[in-house]
């Protein structure tokens, strides 16, 4: 498997347990993954993926602390987001000579691990890993796995050409590589239709495989939910101010009793909509019973587009939000049992592994109506659906979850249900090895009509 980027969002969960998992299904993987080692910077290899599995990191921390981190070696790796002052700049900022850097650097990187001795070559998101693999190993079959965020990306590119110095040529380094892969992991039928028509390619190439959940993790379970939110909040609080000052709240009485709690977990990304969140809460909040404090989880340290969560909780006047700051993947299962709700607004979420993870731990979902989550949730029996972008949808849809206890764990219930039968690893990583054989045998049966003429 081969990520470019440091561990730090989805696809890097995904890559962790799909490895964890394949061996069950008769694949053994190596891990080729970009790597940062800062302290108390999330983003090491090693660490994240763990001592079980075989991991081969690309140490970019040196790059980090470049005038130009595209120029050090190896680089740091670009982005599909634009976010300004970011050392990850937009993949459609980088030149022909820049682009070329990341392809040596990676091509080096895949020699080093043996690439060309590999049975396939797994490959998370359209990356210059697939130029590289090109060169290095070009016989290995490649299965592609789309994310999302580069359809993102496409899509701008689409709708503004010029928007990036370098967006047209991107786009077309995007649709190539595709066509490289023998096989494209997609995660919704949605997915399908926008790789059909962003990418150019035959949609019988796709397999549709949704991102799925540990089940040995995530579960309902019984924990001191007090106790959870005060050492989150209070003790050991992780919640930053814009200027990175560390947000401690002495106040917790909203938790106290049997005060349902709304979670937020995810980036500070301008798709993820937290501002129109803290709004639709604030407009929500009169209407509802009792108190109900909702929990923003997340952040990357120093990392936002768009208003920061907390200048929109001043410009708002929002009382009872509170910023809990990044938090490892592995804390989440106690997160989601001290919650009663999930609320993800993101208007253009490619899948929503958290949708999954909360529904395995009984927490049901309010999202939006479009992309993964419209695929995931059922409005009315597993969570909530609202529109896009609209403030009052979502408003009405946290008084209900609130004011509705016995909906809420009816709800809660079925989630949890759909989610053991539709999203545990075990069975997806049986069919991903499926896809893997299939890629192999296509590439044979390529290998053997050339040879015969």
């Amino acid at each position: 498997m081969g990520l470019l980027f440091y561990p730090r969002g989805g696809s890097a969960h995904v890559a962790r347990n799909l490895a964890t998992a394949l061996p069950d299904a008769g694949w053994d993987v190596t891990i080729l993954s970009g790597s940062v080692t800062l302290d108390g910077h999330p983003g090491d290899a090693r660490d994240f993926y763990g001592d079980a599995l075989d991991v081969r990191p690309v140490d970019m921390t040196h790059a980090l602390r470049q005038r130009d981190p595209m120029a050090a070696d190896p680089p740091l790796h670009p982005s599909y987001e634009d976010r300004e002052d970011a050392p990850d700049r937009v993949f459609a900022s980088l030149d022909d000579a820049e682009t070329e850097h990341q392809v040596t650097a990676w091509a080096r990187a895949l020699q080093s691990v043996g690439a060309a001795d590999y049975d396939v070559l797994h490959l998370h998101h359209l990356t210059p890993l697939y130029e590289a693999a090109a060169r290095v190993a070009p016989h290995v079959p490649i299965v592609g796995h789309l994310h999302g965020t580069e359809l993102l990306m496409l899509e701008a590119i689409e709708a503004d050409p010029g928007r990036w110095p370098y967006g047209p040529q991107w786009a077309h380094r995007l649709r190539r590589w595709a066509a490289q892969a023998q096989r494209l992991i997609v995660l919704t039928e949605t997915a399908t239709e926008r790789a059909e028509r962003l990418l150019g390619i035959d949609p019988e190439r796709c397999v549709q495989v949704p991102n799925g959940y540990n089940p040995e993790h995530f579960g309902p379970r019984r924990l001191d939910h007090d106790r959870l939110w005060r050492r989150m909040l209070n003790e050991a609080p992780r919640g930053w101010e814009p200027d990175g000052t560390t947000l401690r709240y002495e106040r917790l009485d909203a938790f106290e009793g049997d005060s349902p709690v709304i979670v937020y977990v995810g980036r500070f990304t301008e798709v993820k909509r937290i501002p129109l969140l803290i709004e639709a809460y604030e407009r929500a909040r009169p209407g509802f019973h009792g108190r109900a404090p909702l929990v923003i989880v997340g952040g990357f340290p120093g990392e936002w587009e768009g208003e920061h969560p907390f200048d929109a909780i001043r410009r708002t006047g929002a009382k009872d939000v509170f910023l809990a700051g990044w938090h490892a993947h592995d804390e989440l299962a106690d997160i989601f049992a001290a919650a009663d709700v999930l609320v993800l607004p993101s208007v253009r979420e490619q899948f929503g592994q958290v949708i999954v993870e909360a529904m395995a731990c009984g927490v049901p979902p309010i999202a939006v109506d479009a992309f993964g989550p419209a695929d995931i949730v059922e409005h009315g029996q597993t969570g909530w659906l609202v529109e896009p972008d609209d403030v009052d949808s979502l408003a009405n849809a946290l008084v209900e979850a609130v004011n509705r206890p016995d909906e809420r764990r009816r709800r809660g219930a079925n989630a949890a249900a759909v989610a053991r039968e539709r999203y545990a690893w075990p069975a997806l990583a049986r069919r991903v090895a499926s896809v893997y054989e299939d890629a192999a045998d296509a590439t044979l049966l390529r290998e053997n009509a050339v040879l015969s003429g």
